[in-house]
């Protein structure tokens, strides 16, 4: 009886789609020695967007786990071998031959977008092999550890890290520096006593105190928390930020929203006063396009978009998200209603594709659902306007000459003031405010 020949093969961490060039590694669903089927979950892995699981592309025998839970994985890095009865043994990982990409399912070979900072890199890499050069090999360095390197004048080649897989940290630049892990008080030079006296033995001596060890917790950042890190930084260091306040009336829309919850065509859904605000942001981008826009960095221009692709600010266990509600200036008021309702779920559920968490073109955040009134939000990369919803709440208010009791809330609109103005956003706010004050006739008029 003839035993059917095993191939080791090596499963590479696929491209995930959305540009994305690493995930962090959340656990595994196998174990050395199992058997799994083709397509079986073989994990999960954490990105910018979502957490995604990953299905086998081999059926056959677990033979080793190469990444740990918690471990920061770049696309094409291996993540265990499987043994299998298909094919002759080969050498895992290197089949001699051209290489087939590994795909993640729903995402075929070259669909996803990749960044314009890898494409440059890449061409720079093609270039230095046309000319018989190697790509030089970038050291792995935390971005705090490369500023620090820049900083004291470090060549990171020189550096051994010491973190996690070899990753360069700043004690190890640092030590490379020769400034040890210790601070040193006057740069190490002797105390001396006051300008033209001599020390003498007859004045007092006071020890220094013992400075108390610091109590700090260290967290390790990856996933959600490291891309919104990432992003945050990216858009207040590249956009300049302004942002315009409102208070006003929103009474009616509250008075609204409980009669639209009794209403037939809302069945099935819960409308909130974030559906009303929604719609009226989309009303007013309708009369200043500006604010659904993006500054193209490469040309130089502004780029007006078509069509709203609504970003819903969510809090979620992992992070803020922002799930995407598509071509959001087509729907009713119940389809935006319900659409709200649907990604903000998926998001706090981590049911969310990387595709629906990336493509937005305008923002909106409920910050009143945190009891507070207002803020000022850092734009989503990419957009040139979000809005910011704080509490409703009962306050006095002038109605006809008279002191009432109104439920009021305060809006503001940061944006990009590369391409919207004071003028532009301060119109737009206003615009916001009166349909709030009076939504009906606005949600008729859009219908």
């Amino acid at each position: 009886m003839t035993n059917p020949a095993r191939a080791v093969q090596e499963f590479r961490l696929p491209d995930l789609g959305e540009g994305l060039t690493d995930a962090d590694w959340v656990h595994w669903a196998v174990a050395v020695g199992d058997r799994v089927e083709l397509n079986q979950v073989i994990g999960e892995v954490e990105t910018a967007k979502a957490t995604v699981e990953l299905p086998s592309p081999y059926g056959g025998t677990v033979e080793e786990l190469l990444v740990e839970p918690g471990q920061t994985v770049p696309v094409g890095a291996p993540l265990l071998r499987i043994a299998t009865e298909d094919g002759p043994a080969e050498p895992a990982g290197d089949s001699g031959g051209p290489s087939r990409p590994s795909v993640l399912v729903g995402y075929g070979p070259g669909d996803a977008p990749q960044s314009r900072r890898a494409t440059r890199r890449a061409s720079a890499d093609a270039g230095r092999a046309r000319d018989g050069d190697p790509p030089p090999a970038r050291p792995d360095a935390k971005p705090g550890a490369r500023k620090l390197a820049a900083l004291l004048e470090v060549d990171l080649d020189t550096v051994t890290g010491t973190g996690r897989g070899g990753v360069i940290t700043r004690d190890d630049v640092r030590r490379t520096a020769g400034h040890g892990d210790e601070p040193t008080a006057g740069h190490g030079e002797e105390p001396t006593a006051g300008h033209g006296e001599e020390p003498t033995a007859e004045r007092p001596h006071s020890p220094a105190p013992e400075a108390s060890p610091e109590r700090t917790t260290r967290i390790p950042v990856g996933g959600v928390r490291k891309r919104t890190a990432e992003a945050v930084s990216r858009s207040a260091f590249t956009a300049p930020h302004a942002s315009v306040f409102l208070t006003c009336d929103a009474t009616a829309t509250v008075d609204l929203v409980s009669t639209l919850r009794a209403s037939p065509a809302f069945e099935g859904v819960r409308p909130t006063a974030l559906s009303i605000v929604s719609r009226a942001l989309l009303h007013a981008i309708a009369d200043e396009p500006s604010l659904n826009a993006h500054w193209d960095d490469d040309t130089g221009e502004i780029v007006l978009h078509h069509d709203a692709h609504l970003g819903i600010a969510t809090a979620t266990s992992d992070g803020l998200k922002v799930p995407v509600v598509r071509e959001a200036q087509r729907l009713s008021l119940p389809r935006l209603a319900r659409s709200i309702a649907e990604v903000a779920d998926r998001a706090r559920t981590g049911r969310s594709t990387p595709s629906e968490l990336t493509g937005s073109t305008v923002s909106v955040t409920n910050v009143g659902v945190f009891g507070v009134d207002g803020g000022t939000p850092i734009l989503n990369p990419g957009e040139s306007a979000i809005l910011a919803v704080g509490a409703i709440s009962d306050r006095p208010w002038v109605v006809d000459g008279a002191l009432a009791i109104r439920k009021v809330v305060t809006l503001s609109l940061s944006f990009d003031h590369r391409l919207v103005d004071g003028e532009q956003a301060g119109r737009a706010l206003a615009t916001i405010g009166a349909f709030l004050g009076d939504p009906v006739p606005m949600l008729l008029a859009d219908t």
